[in-house]
C-alpha cells in the first residue's frame, strides 16, 4: 500500500517519471518493511545482533531484493509502453507492475530475511 500508493502519488509530479517514483516509493516502503518485520513478523526471535549490524543487513538483502522487483517492474512498464495500452488498462499498468515486482521481491526477500537478518 505504501509503495503502490507513493507511486501513484509522485509519478506526475514534477521532477519525477514512473522510474524515479518507483524508486522512491521503493525506499520508504522498504523503511516500512524493516520496522513491519523487526516487530511483528519476527518479533519473537531473540536478538543477538545490534540494530544497526541488523539494519545493514537488512538493507543489504533487501537492496538486492529490491533490483529484482524493480527489473521485474521496467519490464511490465516497457511492454505496456510498447502495448499502447490506453484508458483504464494504462492508469492499473503500475499497479500491476508493482504487484508483480513485489511478488517476486518479497519472495526473495524473506527467504533471505529469514536467514541472513532477523535468523541465527
Amino acid at each position: 500500500m505504501i509503495d503502490v500508493g507513493l507511486l501513484y502519488l509522485l509519478k506526475d509530479a514534477p521532477g519525477f517519471n514512473i522510474y524515479s517514483a518507483r524508486l522512491a516509493s521503493y525506499a520508504v516502503a522498504m523503511c516500512a518493511g524493516y520496522l513491519l518485520n523487526r516487530y511483528f513478523t519476527f518479533h519473537h526471535l531473540d536478538r543477538f545482533r545490534t540494530l544497526w549490524h541488523e539494519l545493514l543487513r537488512f538493507f543489504s538483502v533487501h537492496s538486492l531484493g529490491g533490483a529484482l522487483n524493480y527489473a521485474v517492474f521496467s519490464v511490465i512498464v516497457v511492454l505496456g509502453a510498447r502495448a499502447q495500452l490506453q484508458g483504464q488498462w494504462a492508469a492499473l499498468l503500475p499497479l500491476l507492475a508493482v504487484w508483480a515486482g513485489g511478488t517476486v521481491g518479497m519472495c526473495f526477500n524473506f527467504l533471505l530475511s529469514r536467514r541472513l537478518v532477523f535468523g541465527k
